[in-house]
């Protein structure tokens, strides 16, 4: 069982490294592409803030760790564990070699289903809970989408109000702007997503035994948040040329839009507990801030692309972690 849990940490936080850099896109895409920050200050920024969000919450962790599947009373929770995180993994690191901004969150989530139909049967998801984080997961780009195009309306309103029609100065201001921006929304980033290998880590500890709630330990918490700070410090530039340039041309004023909007919609979520996927939310933000500026110009088939690969995130990743719990401990083991 020992061995196991090493197991079940190690590739919990693998799973999280890849993540920071899989989604340091996520955080830092607008400001780069806008060169408001240089690379690798802004990297070394998202890296910190994705750290210290990381550290101050745990509601996420707890719904992970609980909504899906109770751990406490899970046959074969330990191994569950295991196949969810290598499905996740094999996915994230294929849509990462694609330069597809997919969901870790929807991989890891679809993929802990997965395992858990594969190791203790249909009866044993708690769909109610699993429901209820899907429909939060399909909601949140939507409402990011809506809620950047009122807010990139309301910006250019102000602009126009104060009569300011120099672009050059238009453009130092959001710069700096932005830098404030970026920083909310790696802080905001950090909050949500590394709470999810959190929540992992926590499912197989309470499945083995070792605790009896969903409390996060500080270990936990503090091996998550550096393994995901690490992981966002390397960038993942693949999918940062994607998010940066190929949805919709960003200017200084899109992209605070952009980020702005994303860090209000996560930062709720994480208020209420909720894992959503911040690809999806800041990807969506973009479109709907880019639409605003130039609807004409926004790649609709990188877009289309994107919702293709969101759709199918979720079955693929229960199918995935199926098939490898069922390989490795039914006919391997």
């Amino acid at each position: 069982m020992l061995t196991y849990l090493i197991v079940i940490v190690a590739l919990a936080l693998l799973f999280d490294f890849i993540n920071g850099f899989h989604d340091t896109a996520n955080a830092i895409a607008t400001s780069i592409s806008t060169r408001a920050l240089s690379p690798r200050v802004a990297i070394a920024m998202a890296a910190t803030l994705n750290f210290i969000g990381a550290m101050v919450s745990s509601k996420v962790a707890k719904t992970v760790g609980g909504s899906i599947a109770n751990p406490a009373k899970i046959e074969n929770g330990v191994e569950i564990v295991i196949a969810a995180l290598l499905a996740a993994i094999i996915w994230n690191l294929l849509t990462w070699y694609l330069a597809i901004p997919s969901s870790s969150s929807h991989t890891l989530l679809g993929a802990l289903a997965g395992a858990v139909i594969a190791g203790a049967g249909v009866h044993s998801v708690n769909w109610s809970g699993f429901t209820q984080i899907i429909i939060i997961l399909i909601l949140s780009p939507i409402i990011a989408f809506a809620l950047g195009y009122v807010i990139m309306i309301l910006i250019k309103y102000i602009v126009i109000w104060s009569g300011n029609k120099s672009r050059s100065k238009l453009n130092r201001v959001f710069r700096t702007l932005q830098i404030l921006s970026a920083g909310l929304l790696s802080y905001s980033h950090g909050g949500n997503d590394a709470q999810k290998a959190m929540g992992i880590i926590v499912f197989g500890l309470v499945a083995a035994g070792v605790q009896t709630d969903l409390n996060v330990p500080l270990w936990v918490k503090i091996s998550a948040a550096l393994a995901m700070g690490l992981g966002t410090s390397i960038g993942g530039w693949k999918i940062i040329k994607t998010v940066s340039g190929k949805i919709v041309k960003i200017e200084p004023i899109n992209g605070f839009a952009s980020d702005l909007t994303s860090s209000l919609v996560i930062q709720f979520s994480t208020h209420i507990g909720k894992p959503l996927s911040t690809t999806h939310v800041i990807s969506s933000a973009i479109i709907g801030t880019g639409s605003v500026m130039r609807f004409h110009e926004v790649q609709w088939g990188t877009v289309s692309r994107m919702l293709i690969t969101w759709v199918i995130t979720i079955p693929i990743s229960i199918a995935l972690a199926y098939s490898i719990y069922f390989l490795i401990f039914r006919l391997i083991f």
